[in-house]
């Protein structure tokens, strides 16, 4: 599902002496099938951007199309159900949506709430429980008796089932140790390519981006300033510099490893394992010319 904003603008307690603008004329597309990437420094327009992506907020200024349907600023729109059902977001911190006695009810409380009959809603919940690594019996337990972990696998569970076109993930690693954010976030990938989704990822990782995303945005100062493949972004120090961001520690490395040796790799490294495949090929090639 392509989503398309339009020199959105938006402010918060419009009209009012409270009156604070977040968002500038944006502009982004957001392709069906891709996985797109929007970084920024805190207080950029991110999280704004991500609530107008299934209409939480509705611009103030431009317009916003998901799918076939379009949402203009000054007119009220209605009956955004399916724009909700399409587009599913997991919230920073999503364990804290919990509120069922048992994992099943809290799975099944979204599709439910959208006309899905009983035992569809109940298969789906099998389903993803399973699909996220989770033991069958959990489905019995209070979401509260569980692991921190295993919490936001439910709360992601009960996104996913509703069965969204569209996953918004507003930092969805938040708190987690970094073998938990690996595992989510591979996750998510295997989500992606499993189900043709169309992945919008909100998040300060550069790293993340690097390794997951088709297509990066920068937002700065309520604008969108920037946007391309993930190569081009983080390659062009300038304009990273300018909006006080860095390129992944990968790149990093490789520049002070051509740098310090003289040896130039095949390529930009945008993960771990692309950057040890190159330094390991220089280092062949080096050798095999002595």
């Amino acid at each position: 599902m392509d989503i398309l904003l339009q020199e959105v603008g938006y402010s918060y307690a419009q009209d009012t002496p409270f009156e604070k603008r977040a968002l500038h004329d944006v502009s982004l597309h957001i392709p069906s099938g891709s996985y797109t990437a929007i970084i920024g420094h805190t207080g950029s327009g991110k999280s704004t951007v991500l609530q107008h992506l299934n209409a939480l907020l509705q611009p103030t200024e431009g317009s916003v199309v998901i799918g076939d349907r379009k949402i203009q600023s000054g007119t009220k729109a209605k009956n955004l159900r399916d724009v909700r059902r399409q587009v599913g977001i997991v919230f920073q911190f999503p364990e804290q949506q919990l509120f069922d006695e048992t994992v099943l009810k809290d799975i099944m409380f979204g599709p439910l709430n959208f006309g899905v009959p009983e035992e569809e809603a109940s298969r789906r919940a099998h389903e993803l429980v399973e699909q996220l690594g989770l033991p069958a019996d959990v489905l019995d337990k209070s979401p509260f008796d569980l692991s921190g972990g295993q919490m936001r696998r439910v709360a992601i569970a009960g996104v996913l089932a509703m069965d969204p076109d569209v996953l918004v993930l507003d930092e969805p690693t938040a708190g987690l140790d970094p073998k938990g954010r690996r595992e989510i976030m591979d996750l998510f990938h295997q989500l992606h390519i499993q189900k043709g989704l169309t992945t919008v990822l909100v998040t300060h990782s550069m790293e993340d981006a690097a390794r997951y995303a088709d297509r990066v945005a920068i937002m700065h100062n309520g604008r969108c300033v920037a946007a391309g493949e993930p190569r081009d972004i983080f390659t062009n120090d300038e304009q990273l510099a300018d909006y006080r961001l860095e390129p992944p520690r990968t790149i990093q490395l490789q520049r002070k490893f051509e740098e310090k040796t003289g040896l130039l790799l095949d390529g930009i490294s945008l993960t771990e394992e692309t950057l040890a495949k190159n330094i390991a090929l220089a280092l062949l090639k080096e050798r095999g010319s002595q």
